[in-house]
């Protein structure tokens, strides 16, 4: 028998209110609303600590302590919630091609779920990150979808779909994926690797990433991007523990570990970025006035 998720507790983590019905309305409030209000972030990997595929375990991360994750964690979350307001749904992986469109043939390391409603089928996913798709994708070949972002489109199928999403006037590839159903054993091993592997760019870089409406909020060790719609691109570098830790706490509205687990991972991100770490204070001298 599978885990109750704990809905109230989601619902007010995301801002939902409404109707539960198990509908393409209600499923396209819970995709826009999930992530704008739970941060895409990798901070477990570079802390050493682990990553569970466990629900109880994710809600406890992700619900009660107010922190985010990555794509395992969001989305077996988002399918609990679904498969608790009656629907169908089923996991998915893909093959990520957003940072490397030639990797057709790598093991995939992203998790998506399927979404049936009333016989029609539906991509949901809330942790790809940066260009997490803020809508429900119907499985439907060579049509654009806008979504509260960016627009997407969906080719081929029969049995490899690829999404692609447009920036600007340019289609980029963003994953491949099947429709053969996964089950968190499945994700187990490719967990694993991303985690705790030192080649996994989840090991080697902060990432966090936050879609609130009308604008993608994105950290990448210490630059710190905001793309407003219509906008350009606002860019800045962090230099210092502080604005990282306000960033993270106001800008992203993440629960952070004690200062002892998360100040030595800033001061690692802030000297990988070449920023010269922050005088010591000396002892017995007032600041001035």
């Amino acid at each position: 028998m599978s885990q109750k998720v704990n809905l109230n507790a989601y619902f007010e983590r995301i801002g939902f209110a409404g109707s539960i019905a198990p509908t393409l309305a209600t499923l396209e409030t819970i995709i826009a609303l999930h992530p704008a209000a739970i941060p895409f972030e990798n901070l477990n990997p570079l802390l050493g600590l682990p990553v569970s595929l466990e629900l109880g375990a994710i809600e406890k991360k992700l619900l009660a302590d107010r922190r985010g994750g990555y794509c395992y964690e969001h989305n077996l979350l988002l399918m609990a919630v679904l498969r608790e307001l009656d629907y169908s749904v089923r996991g998915l992986s893909a093959r990520v091609l957003w940072s490397n469109p030639d990797a057709v043939n790598v093991e995939p390391h992203h998790m998506l779920v399927l979404v049936e409603i009333g016989g029609s089928n539906y991509i949901a996913d809330a942790g790809f990150g940066g260009m997490t798709p803020t809508a429900p994708l119907k499985l439907k070949r060579d049509v654009e979808q806008a979504t509260p972002h960016e627009t997407y489109r969906l080719l081929g199928g029969d049995p490899v779909w690829r999404l692609e999403v447009k920036i600007g006037e340019e289609w980029r590839p963003v994953y491949l994926f099947e429709t053969e159903e996964k089950t968190v054993a499945d994700y187990a091993r490719s967990n694993t690797y991303l985690s705790t592997d030192p080649e996994s760019g989840f090991r080697r870089e902060l990432r966090l990433s936050l879609a609130p409406p009308g604008k993608r909020i994105n950290l990448r060790d210490n630059r710190l991007t905001i793309h407003a719609s219509g906008e350009e691109p606002e860019t800045r570098l962090l230099t210092s523990a502080g604005e990282m830790r306000e960033t993270l706490v106001d800008l992203f509205g993440l629960q952070l570990p004690p200062p002892a687990v998360i100040e030595p991972l800033f001061a690692a991100v802030l000297t990988r970025a070449g920023v010269p770490p922050a005088p010591a204070e000396e002892p017995g001298v007032a600041d001035p006035q």
